[in-house]
């Protein structure tokens, strides 16, 4: 799911990493699957088409000997949560990482830039609401281009996917002068694309690797 997003995960918890050998790293098991439906157009459709798929691959990555899960798709996690309990080992919770990351980077608050199925699916909104984070909402137009942003890049064009994710964060610090929280894998490589300021954006993918390293150098 994902696969550029995927890639970028590996590079990000290798070069995060406390290892100065190559015997120091974690030993990682990968199954990249781009086979598994859409997620959004499920979540739109009220469908499941994903639920199996994504069961099937975290039950085989387990039986292939993985001790710790990690699924570098926000969205999927709409489907995980329905079956995370009978997994035989733990999940590292993506939106669970990404909201704590985002506490400590800017606790007065976040704007919310994701896949349109992950801002319908109210994942973000209801553990922000736990946590005590406040998180803002894009409005339908800017929602399209952060959307569109996702698409482009799992396109291969992160040059046209950097340019939207720029109107995109521009029209929203605009409005609130807040980090992007980037609750889409895809989005931290736009983010990169554009050349904006690391320090205005919240990683999805950067959060799931130190919380899986945090797990893994215990």
């Amino acid at each position: 799911m994902g696969p550029s997003a995927t890639a970028e995960f590996l590079r990000v918890l290798a070069a995060k990493a406390p290892a100065t050998t190559d015997q120091q790293h974690p030993r990682v098991i990968l199954l990249s699957e781009p086979g598994i439906p859409d997620r959004t157009a499920s979540l739109l459709a009220d469908d499941e088409a994903p639920l199996a798929p994504l069961r099937e691959g975290l039950h085989t990555l387990a039986g292939w000997g993985a001790e710790l899960l990690a699924v570098p798709c926000n969205t999927a996690h709409a489907f995980v949560d329905r079956f995370r309990a009978e997994l035989p080992v733990p999940v590292v919770h993506i939106i669970d990482a990404t909201l704590r990351a985002a506490m400590r980077t800017s606790p007065e608050g976040s704007w919310l830039a994701a896949t349109t199925g992950t801002v319908l699916s109210g994942l973000y909104q209801r553990r922000s609401e736990e946590l005590g984070h406040p998180l803002f909402v894009p409005g339908d137009e800017v929602q399209q281009l952060v959307h569109e942003t996702s698409v482009l890049v799992k396109a291969g064009r992160p040059g046209a996917a950097g340019a939207v994710f720029a109107e995109a964060v521009q029209a929203l610090r605009e409005k609130i002068d807040a980090p992007v929280l980037a609750a889409c894998t895809e989005l931290p490589l736009a983010h990169a694309a554009a050349g904006l300021p690391p320090e205005q954006m919240v990683s999805s993918l950067d959060a799931l690797a130190d919380a899986c390293l945090a797990e893994l150098y215990r």
